[in-house]
């Protein structure tokens, strides 16, 4: 990849147009979570540090090329300077005078907020004319939205040919983990592709069989697999009009010389509850009655002997009922022999997805993943393989 960063770029006495992601949860006009807030204040920082001014663009919500008032970015500039501690001026427009005036009056030290730039139809439209507003407001244009980056629009696609464009820090850590963990990695290499349904996955699955050296199936997953094998899955969530498509790309796998791992034992339930009546039986052996809910110890135990073989690994997805114990138990086990691994020095880790954040943190393994990506579809995009339109024009400019 040939994107430039901060560090290639003259930014004294710049306005650096600086696309983030502040598609922040709001209750009652106060940020609850501002983890994304969090994740662009080094990008903030280093460009006042080097004497530019950051301009923000940024979307909010769906208000589907609308002023919309309740989607208003304006809320979000008490966050914004409380986490940067830096002083944020709000411009009531993404484009035009008012935009224009709000970035003349700024001091030096200081960030401009525009607003929503989804309140103008031709931003998801990637409209030229929209992207040359934006660019007449500033010199330079830094993307630090990776969690857009797989979106054509006017703020993260045409803007960026517009003028001279690099990565901010969030997105030059995001692609350098991905471009670790799968791009050109220090093998062997795993994958742990965990969830309900084979059918959202099937372009991931299919992409990484060719990829990795061995690919983990947890979760809802793994049952449609074993019932392609025609193991007896019981009352268990499986999409059995899938199992073709599973039996294709096991076969795909092994004329790739990648290993599928499935569970071998499995912990079985009557109802889905915390603290369930549960059994762990051998895979083959699901009670009619019964639905597979987790992975059970046996199974953990090959991919923890799989992990400490490996120098990288790629997570997406948890292997059992996590949101619930004791379901929870093999996704913990192998989490946390993946954070032991990763902090001796032999692994490289890198997760991504919102379970697999949510089941991460559970395990208290988040911390010390290599990396972890918050950036939901653009994540599972880049694993699939697929070009990403918001890195492809970094990678021109």
């Amino acid at each position: 990849m040939a994107w430039k960063s901060l560090d290639d770029m003259e930014l004294s006495g710049k306005r650096v147009l600086t696309r983030v992601d502040l598609n922040v949860p709001m209750d009652d006009g106060r940020v609850t979570d501002a983890t994304r807030i969090d994740r662009i204040v080094p990008t903030l920082k280093d460009i006042v540090a080097a004497g530019g001014t950051p301009v923000l663009l940024a979307h909010f919500g769906r208000p589907k090329g609308a002023v919309v008032p309740e989607m208003s970015l304006r809320p979000v500039v008490a966050a914004l300077e409380a986490a940067s501690g830096l002083p944020v001026t709000f411009a009531a427009d993404c484009r035009g005078p008012a935009a224009q005036a709000a970035i003349e009056a700024v001091a030096p030290g200081g960030v401009v907020l525009l607003e929503n730039t989804r309140f103008y139809p031709g931003e998801e439209k990637n409209d030229a004319d929209l992207a040359a507003d934006f660019a007449a407001l500033g010199d330079i244009y830094c993307n630090d939205a990776f969690s857009a980056a797989h979106r054509a629009h006017a703020s993260t696609e045409a803007l960026a040919r517009l003028l001279p464009a690099c990565a901010g820090r969030l997105m030059q850590a995001e692609l350098s983990a991905l471009e670790a963990a799968l791009g050109d990695p220090v093998r062997p290499v795993v994958a742990v592709v965990g969830g309900a349904k084979v059918s959202t996955k099937l372009d991931l699955l299919g992409n990484l069989v060719g990829k990795v050296d061995h690919l983990v199936i947890g979760g809802g997953m793994a049952n449609t697999f074993l019932a392609a094998q025609g193991i007896d899955v019981g009352k268990s969530l499986a999409e059995h009009d899938m199992t073709g498509t599973a039996s294709e790309i096991m076969t795909k796998a092994e004329a790739a010389g990648c290993e599928i791992i499935l569970p071998t034992d499995v912990v079985v339930a009557r109802e889905f509850k915390a603290g369930a009546e549960n059994e762990t039986v051998p895979a083959y052996a699901c009670p009619a009655d019964a639905m597979i809910l987790d992975a059970g110890p046996d199974t953990v135990k090959k991919i923890a002997a799989t992990l400490e073989n490996a120098k990288t690994l790629i997570w997406n997805g948890p292997l059992g009922a996590f949101e619930i114990a004791p379901f929870d138990a093999a996704t913990n086990a192998a989490a946390q022999t993946a954070a032991k691994l990763t902090v001796s020095g032999s692994l490289t880790s890198v997760a991504g997805g919102g379970d697999t954040v949510a089941a991460l943190n559970q395990a208290g393994a988040a911390d010390s993943f290599t990396y972890i990506s918050t950036a939901g579809g653009a994540f599972l995009e880049w694993m699939e393989g697929k070009t990403l339109p918001g890195v492809a024009a970094l990678d021109a400019a």
